[in-house]
């Protein structure tokens, strides 16, 4: 029973984090011909429309994925850049806020929440008339993913505490985030052009609605009383000094840089360098899919076969993500851009797969094992990436140019690798020294930290 239940919660998990990354993506090919519309200009062309969303084609909306246009000076430019990155730093501002909350709270109510906040925003997206409303539906965006998304990642790595159960259950969250990132684009833009703007996110609501219900039928409310006889969380300050933990994450911010910096200019770039038409544009980053859920498999494979190296394929992932991110400007065609982004999505699947289990099991040998706070710092992690992304990435380009963007993120990833060198001695850490010093350091919280004393004693 309580394996069924806990496979249950996975998918639980599984479909929150799914939701929350197809309504980031779903909206754009939808989202410049959505601004133009409400203040009546009908169909957007030119440079100010992203790439995919409305080409020179008679107005006709692309049904093939699209990216964020540079910040050209423009005001529509600067509006979908904003609009973009308010998710993301609404998420920063608000991670160190839920970690210390799901810390104290559990994991069920914190997610729920997460849950109810998301349908709130989209179906705020679908009823959306101006652009502040889009902009609140956003923010609120953020708001909800920065409570489900880590309540999630945090209630999979207590219910799977066993490795490599746990590197299993999280590479399958890994892998759902990723599918519903590239599945959004074509799903929206399908939707929007034969049903209406409303119908991809009252289709998105909807399942965020079923969702929650069946989180409710298995964590109801009266369930979170046991929460009573856990032990208290570790402050997230006291986390982010852990010299291992800001290792980790420096490394999740790092080598979430280049993707996050791309998906913006990527698109331009194509179409001034190589002539890349809509669809060549609109399919760049699907391939990248495979190799994503490949390294997700291949990393869990490994860490079951030599869990010691979790570092290694850490550091070997943030090596492939640099040398893959200089390649990107040598390319002169369609075919060969494809092999360095999937290059960038192969590494980033071996770092997050590597080193999001090892978060938690630095705080079952370091610290007290919950970890709400833990993966909240990770999100806060991931955030800082995309919150910078549709702001900064294009006036880089405009005033240093593509190739040395990538040059720049390229290097970052290959200098970074050897810092998690300093992992290497992780897997060597005993979790009986580290909970026994902290319950003898505290003293005894609750009942659960009462009897670990006394069979310390015994």
């Amino acid at each position: 029973e309580a394996r069924r239940q806990r496979r249950l919660l996975l998918v639980v998990v599984c479909v929150a984090l799914l939701l929350d990354n197809m309504l980031y993506m779903v909206i754009v090919p939808i989202i410049p011909d959505y601004i133009a519309t409400m203040r009546g200009g009908g169909a957007t062309a030119g440079p100010s429309a992203p790439a995919g969303g409305n080409g020179s084609g008679g107005g006709n909306r692309s049904l093939l994925p699209a990216r964020y246009p540079p910040a050209t000076g423009g005001n529509e430019d600067v509006q979908i850049g904003v609009l973009f990155a308010s998710k993301a730093i609404l998420q920063l501002l608000v991670n160190p806020l839920s970690g210390t909350l799901i810390d104290r709270v559990g994991y069920e109510t914190p997610l729920l929440a997460g849950l109810a906040v998301m349908f709130l925003s989209t179906t705020t997206f679908a009823f959306a008339e101006n652009y502040a409303t889009l902009f609140a539906a956003r923010s609120l965006q953020g708001l909800g993913s920065a409570f489900a998304d880590t309540a999630g990642i945090a209630l999979i790595a207590d219910r799977y505490p066993e490795e490599p159960a746990r590197s299993r259950a999280l590479g399958t969250a890994l892998a759902c985030i990723s599918f519903g990132s590239l599945a959004a684009p074509p799903f929206g833009g399908v939707l929007y052009e034969f049903a209406g703007k409303r119908v991809p996110f009252l289709v998105l609501a909807c399942v965020c609605l079923l969702d929650g219900l069946l989180l409710l039928a298995l964590a109801p409310p009266g369930a979170a009383a046991a929460r009573a006889n856990m032990p208290v969380g570790t402050p997230i300050h006291r986390l982010m000094i852990d010299p291992y933990i800001a290792v980790v994450a420096g490394a999740l911010a790092t080598c979430n840089i280049p993707l996050a910096f791309l998906e913006p200019t990527i698109a331009n770039w194509m179409k001034d360098s190589m002539g890349a038409s809509e669809w060549e544009v609109g399919l760049t980053w699907l391939p990248a899919f495979f190799p994503h859920v490949l390294g997700v498999y291949v990393t869990v494979r490994l860490a079951a076969a030599y869990p010691h190296l979790q570092w290694f394929y850490g550091a070997l992932g943030m090596a492939i993500i640099g040398a893959s991110s200089c390649l990107v400007p040598a390319c002169r065609n369609f075919g060969q851009v494809i092999v360095p982004l999937c290059g960038i999505c192969f590494g980033i699947a071996l770092v997050d797969t590597a080193l999001l289990p090892t978060l938690a099991f630095l705080v079952d040998v370091r610290h007290v094992s919950v970890y709400g706070s833990v993966y909240a710092i990770a999100d806060i992690s991931y955030s800082v990436a995309y919150a910078l992304g549709p702001i900064v990435a294009g006036q880089i380009v405009h005033t240093m140019g593509f190739a040395q963007l990538n040059l720049g993120m390229g290097l970052a990833n290959v200098l970074y690798a050897p810092v998690l060198l300093l992992l290497r001695n992780v897997c060597q850490m005993k979790p009986s020294h580290s909970e026994r010093n902290i319950l003898l350091e505290e003293g005894p919280k609750g009942l659960y930290d009462t009897i670990k004393m006394e069979e310390r004693k015994g």
